[in-house]
Formats: C-alpha cells, sequence, structure tokens
C-alpha cells in the first residue's frame, strides 16, 4: 500500500471575514511516500538500514535523509541499497496520558536505540527535540542536518493568533513549554494539554472543534509540505522554542566507522553547535517531560552566538529569562548554555517547578 505526496500550494488560510472562517478547512494527509512491500524485500540487499519512527513526520525525516546518503554517495544510490525501518516507540503506543505522566526521558528514542545497538538497524533518525540528553552506551550522534525554521506556527479556523482568541478559548498543545508560555502572557485563555498524536491527528481534531487553536513546529509543517495550514508564525520574543527544535540528529554505532564517514559528509556544523549548546542548558537543568523549558541559540550579526533561555513553571505564573553571546565555537558554546542553566536553576530555587 502506498500514500503518496501531495503538491499542493502553501497558501495561508483566509481569516479576515465570517464566511472565510466559516469556509475555512483544514489539509490533513499523510504527505510522504511509503512503500511498504520495497522495505521488506530490500531488507537482504540494504547497504545501509535507516530506523525511524512510523509517524508521516518521522518518515519525511527518514526520507530527508535517504536523499541526502543517495545523492552524496553513489554507492547508496542503487536501487535497495537503503532500507528505512519503521520502529514503534514507547510514546507512539500509549497517546491516552500526558507525556509529562508517562514519565522517563528516551519516550520516542528508546526503543530506535535498542535496535541500534542490537545491530537491527545501522543509523537512527531522531527529532533531535526527542533525544535525552544523555546517549545510550555504544551509540554516538555526530551529524545534525540543517535546521530548519525553529519557531512555532499558530494554528485556528476562528482567530488570527493568540491575542485574537476569545477568554475561555481552549488551545490544545502536548508541550508544557508552549503551555506554560501561553498563559503566562494570556491567563484568560484554557490549554489542553494532552492534545496529542501526529500532525495530521492534530490538525482533525481541530477542524472537529475539539480545541479552538492549537500550536505546531513550523519546520515539521514545511517538511510535510502542510503550511498551508499555518495561521499565522509565533516570533521567538513571543514563544521561545523547544531546545533543538527543528534540528534532525543521526546516531551510529560508535565502532561502526564506515556508518559514522556515511554521517559525517551529512553534518552541518552550525546547526551541531547550536543544539549542543541548547542541549548543554538543558542538561544543566536536568530538563524533562514534566519541566516547562526552552532554549535557542543562533549566530548574530556579528557572527557570534546569541543564546536565549527560559524556565517557567507549568501554570505560566512564572517565568524566568536570561541569555548569553560568545564565540560561535564549540567550548564556548558550551560553557554558555551550562552558565545559562545553573543561573536559572539558582533564580528558581527549590519548588519552582512544583507550582
Amino acid at each position: 500500500m502506498e500514500t503518496l505526496l501531495s503538491s499542493s500550494a502553501l497558501a495561508l488560510p483566509c481569516l479576515k471575514t465570517s464566511k472565510c472562517r466559516r469556509t475555512a478547512m483544514l489539509r490533513v494527509r499523510a504527505s510522504v511516500a511509503i512503500d511498504q512491500h520495497t522495505h521488506q524485500t530490500t531488507s537482504n540487499l540494504a547497504l545501509l538500514r535507516i530506523g525511524t519512527r512510523g509517524s508521516p513526520l518521522a518518515l519525511a525525516q527518514a526520507y530527508e535523509t535517504r536523499d541526502k546518503l543517495m545523492s552524496s554517495h553513489p554507492e547508496l544510490a542503487e536501487e535497495g541499497a537503503i532500507q528505512i525501518v519503521v520502529i514503534k516507540t514507547t510514546g507512539d503506543k500509549i497517546l491516552s496520558q500526558p507525556l509529562a505522566d508517562i514519565g522517563g526521558k528516551g519516550l520516542f528514542t528508546k526503543e530506535i536505540d535498542e535496535a541500534l545497538i542490537n545491530g537491527d538497524i545501522d543509523i537512527a533518525v531522531h527529532s533531535m527535540k526527542d533525544v535525552p540528553t544523555y546517549l545510550p552506551d555504544k551509540t554516538i550522534l555526530p551529524c545534525n542536518l540543517p535546521r530548519e525554521d525553529v519557531r512555532d506556527a499558530f494554528i485556528s479556523l476562528s482567530a488570527s493568533s493568540l491575542a485574537d482568541l476569545p477568554a475561555g478559548s481552549v488551545v490544545g498543545t502536548a508541550s508544557l513549554r508552549r503551555k506554560s508560555q501561553i498563559l503566562h502572557r494570556y491567563p484568560s485563555l484554557s490549554v489542553q494539554d494532552n492534545f496529542r498524536g501526529n500532525v495530521q491527528t492534530r490538525l482533525r481534531r481541530l477542524s472537529e472543534g475539539v480545541v479552538q487553536a492549537t500550536l505546531l513546529a513550523v519546520a515539521g509543517l514545511k517538511r510535510l509540505n502542510m503550511t498551508e495550514n499555518v495561521t499565522s508564525t509565533l516570533s521567538i520574543d513571543d514563544m521561545l522554542p523547544a531546545v533543538a527544535q527543528g534540528a534532525i540528529g543521526i546516531a551510529c554505532r560508535s565502532d561502526d566507522d564506515k556508518m559514522a564517514e556515511y554521517l559525517a559528509s551529512l553534518n552541518h556544523e552550525e546547526t551541531r553547535l547550536a543544539v549542543s549548546c541548547e542541549r548543554a542548558f538543558l542538561e544543566t537543568l536536568d530538563g524533562s517531560c514534566r519541566t516547562p523549558i526552552a532554549g535557542y541559540a543562533c549566530r548574530n550579526e556579528d557572527g557570534n552566538c546569541l543564546f536565549r533561555g527560559l524556565v517557567a513553571s507549568p501554570d505560566g505564573t512564572r517565568v524566568l529569562e536570561t541569555s548569553r553571546i560568545g564565540a560561535y565555537a564549540v567550548e564556548d558554546m558550551m560553557k554558555m548554555g551550562k552558565d545559562a542553566g545553573e543561573e536559572l536553576l539558582s533564580r528558581a530555587g527549590p519548588g519552582f517547578f512544583s507550582s
């Protein structure tokens, strides 16, 4: 069975008139080609097996990785040389509870990492914001692909922005980071924090009226060719992104020199350094799904690294922010992230995240 890529125009929904509001339709579809028969029949011939989750977005990221490998290495461009292996993770299996209630780290990576360590796959493609700050033994993550847009998209059939939502409106999100920042700026809104599922599922639930609005990562919508659903894009000032948002990470076994060589050819160093800075911040705070944390590192106009970090109480009543500027070099940036984390830990004090 095959689901084919749709090639629709990337138009924003019109929200200027009540007619537009009534007729607006969210386009919910799978946006990558999936040929399971090919995956199964090429397994014995594959030179490289890519492990991934099975959501349309995860598969889009796996296919992006495959295409980059094929264009860089002729031997991988042969038919059947690369196999996509779909692996169901804990986070995919348990959809009835908020992520914070499931507990633990690596909810979307653990089973894929195990397959990598066991030799069932050769490389693992992850959304970097799902990757715990520690890596499992016997694995390395030497590659980040060029980062996509890090911002969050506001999507609604009845309002043009968060500020335009009437008091009492319900915003759906599974992210405590988004929830805390929404409630901090707009305390009159309500947040449904178990608004889970893949992009298509969440957009369908929005169109069914379960919530009045939702926020999704612009990066994912771009990779799925679904940006026509975006009502407006939130600025970094209005919604600081998750650590490593928009970045794809690719892992391999630490003793697999051939795979490490393949991945080195794809690595985007500017992205890797930015993600390393943000993850140093997250590691210092010991962040988990129960902790509203945001962090973003980028190259500023002077070529230096600008880092911004944030922690919040889950109810959004307190938000603490900090920033750093330093050289765009790995040691400097790791130190900036760690130092920013230590500052916010000190300012937050004990019991901050239980409020």
